[in-house]
């Protein structure tokens, strides 16, 4: 008994070496060892370093505190299973983890971006004083965790010998050789075949639609050997869904609403993957790839507000044209303000300051499907009080 008291208290000294905060009753849970390594670009390296908090991160197993009784014990187990994409991806099997890892899985954030404009789109295209239709919701979420993930999948194909290159990427499959490109190739395949299993879900418009913009998606990786501009292309990629989400629920676009949507789309893309080039780019100038961080440079900001102004202004056009009502400008405010705020604290030469900024834009597009679905609902309010008012 004595040794093991022992070995647990050098042990629960160790981690607290490590990481004075990873061990507080009832606070501990594999998804703080993985904070940085699944959600950000940079790990703790001071985590990974020791082989138990590793082995705990990733199966989730239990530290005993001398201190708790049984029913503190088993709420603190309890609180200590994590549904986060990292842990999920750790738990899984570890033939099965680098082909999770490829289509960034551990990586939510990139699914949200790309999900966003779709959803925006389907809730304006409800009916007045209707929530958005559930099931399209469920659907392109699916296919958008599929597309962002075949994405990343090309991305890694064509950049094998660039992600070597540069320590945050080295790790990735493929360019650690987990995944051969044959097999990334055959993973490609399924992803795309399970994409276009989701598109034919839909009317024939949407899908001769949504076809259109496989091209996007297969050339957007190379875009930044040819263009300062490559934000600009997964601008274009990424809000595809602004277009496709109105048609899926109408059967056609109506442009006058979803060209300004997708316009703002865009720009709001403009907006955090330039944030999000600034973390990269010395390692972009060494492996000679291009990015709208490097071409603004010390001048970003001021860019930054350009694009925030042009998408404010689409997104008050949207409005106007889909009749929205009072909940959204509302919300449209509070838009303007947070991303102002972004912009204007954003330190372009910290890239935990970026990541930062760039992840609150998840937040930020859920802000505004809440503003489009509450303006939507007030359409029927504003319409009963109409009709209840008496002729005088």
């Amino acid at each position: 008994m004595f040794p093991a008291k022992l070995t647990n208290r050098l042990t629960l000294n160790t981690l607290r070496r490590i990481h004075p905060g990873a061990l507080r009753p009832c606070h501990y849970s594999p998804s703080s060892v993985f904070l940085h390594a699944g959600g950000g670009r940079t790990g703790d390296a001071s985590l990974h370093s020791d082989p138990g908090v590793l082995k705990r991160g990733l199966y989730g197993q239990s530290v005993s505190h001398p201190s708790l009784g049984p029913r503190e014990t088993q709420q603190c187990a309890r609180r200590s299973i994590s549904l986060s994409a990292a842990t999920v991806v750790n738990a899984a099997p570890a033939s099965v983890q680098p082909y999770l890892r490829l289509m960034r899985l551990d990586k939510p954030i990139g699914t949200w971006l790309l999900y966003l404009p779709s959803t925006w789109s389907i809730a304006l295209a409800a009916d007045p004083g209707c929530l958005p239709h559930l099931d399209m919701l469920a659907l392109f979420g699916v296919g958008a965790l599929l597309m962002r993930g075949a994405g990343c999948t090309i991305n890694d194909m064509w950049d094998k010998e660039f992600d070597k290159k540069v320590a945050r990427t080295a790790t990735r499959p493929i360019a650690s050789g987990e995944i051969s490109q044959m097999q990334a190739l055959a993973f490609l395949g399924g992803q795309l075949s399970l994409g276009l299993g989701v598109l034919l879900c839909l009317n024939y418009y949407s899908i001769a639609l949504g076809a259109a913009s496989l091209a996007l998606v297969i050339s957007y990786p190379l875009m930044k050997r040819i263009t300062s501009w490559p934000q600009l292309v997964l601008g274009l990629t990424f809000n595809w869904g602004a277009l496709l989400g109105w048609s899926a629920v109408k059967g056609f676009c109506d442009w006058s609403v979803c060209l300004p949507l997708y316009f703002s789309g865009v720009m709001w893309t403009m907006i955090y993957d330039t944030i999000y080039a600034h973390q990269d780019k010395e390692d972009d100038v060494k492996v000679g790839v291009k990015s709208t961080a490097l071409m603004f440079h010390e001048q970003t900001k001021p860019w930054l507000s350009g694009f925030m102004a042009a998408m404010m202004s689409g997104l008050v056009v949207t409005g106007v044209n889909a009749e929205q009502t009072l909940p959204y400008y509302a919300v449209l405010a509070t838009v303007a303000v947070h991303l102002t705020h972004q912009i204007y604290t954003l330190d372009i030469n910290k890239p935990e300051d970026c990541w930062k900024k760039f992840s609150s834009n998840r937040n930020l597009g859920l802000l505004l499907l809440l503003g489009i679905i509450a303006g939507n609902l007030w359409k029927e309010r504003r319409e009963t009080v109409s009709l209840t008012v008496p002729d005088k």
